[in-house]
């Protein structure tokens, strides 16, 4: 967990643009004020209920709350987040949701997994860069 922690820190100082491709979180809703912008997941330190004001996850690449229609009325972050953030508030030191994440459904090494995916999908020049 404190190898990851450091990892996404250099990547961060770095490369910020290769920061903003790993962990982005999705858009599940639009929130019901702010000119119905999207409503993007929110990582916490556990996955939460999921609903319209808690969109909290500790999952790396994870949506809000879908909402099946219903405006977000709060608990989602109004950008995406990316790596620095998952690392911050999810992560911590190292010692939480490394290499799977806590709360909802989780499945066994899952943070581990969609960062590994999110790395894949880096270009050649990125791949270099981060190894």
């Amino acid at each position: 967990g404190k190898d990851i922690v450091q990892f996404a820190k250099a990547v961060e100082i770095s490369h910020p643009t290769i920061d903003g491709k790993v962990c982005k979180t999705e858009s599940g809703a639009k929130f019901s004020s702010s000119g119905n912008g999207p409503a993007y997941g929110q990582y916490a330190r556990a996955t939460g209920a999921k609903g319209n004001n808690d969109g909290s996850t500790a999952l790396c690449g994870d949506v809000g709350h879908t909402a099946g229609g219903n405006p977000i009325t709060g608990g989602h972050s109004a950008t995406p987040q990316v790596f620095r953030n998952f690392v911050s508030a999810t992560l911590g030191d190292g010692s939480h949701n490394w290499p799977t994440s806590t709360g909802g459904t989780p499945k066994p090494n899952d943070n581990a997994k969609a960062v590994a995916g999110d790395l894949t999908k880096l270009t050649s020049e990125e791949k270099t860069i981060v190894a």
